[in-house]
């Protein structure tokens, strides 16, 4: 044999046991998970997904409610401050001086015979 025959028949047989070596490797080769965990973790993913934008939702709807009854009691606060101040005006504009000042201004005089008194 030549030179040149035993050179290729070296490389081939070099090549032949890279290829071995590859088509070993490409075998061995596993992914780290399997079909099944896969899906599962698939399917956990999306539930903590769905349980994250159910929390979230539902921390919107608690605040719009208590937004809600925030202004409410302010409402109610305001219409609380408007019917005291009414009870101090009709306090004041019923003592007894003051319809008797109108009175006398329309004509009217206190006759004591006329009086009644009122029991509350």
């Amino acid at each position: 044999m030549s030179n040149l025959a035993r050179k290729y028949q070296e490389q081939q047989q070099v090549t032949e046991t890279v290829q071995e070596k590859l088509i070993q490797k490409v075998k061995a080769k596993k992914s780290w998970l399997t079909p099944g965990e896969k899906v599962l973790g698939i399917a956990f993913a999306g539930m903590v997904c769905f349980g994250a934008v159910h929390m979230i939702s539902n921390q919107s709807q608690i605040w719009q409610v208590n937004k809600s009854i925030q202004e409410t009691e302010t409402s109610i606060e305001k219409q609380k401050k408007v019917n005291n101040d009414l009870k101090v005006q009709v306090s004041e504009l019923s003592t007894y001086e003051r319809i008797y000042e109108k009175a006398k201004e329309m004509g009217l005089v206190l006759n004591e015979n006329n009086v009644k008194v009122v029991q509350k």
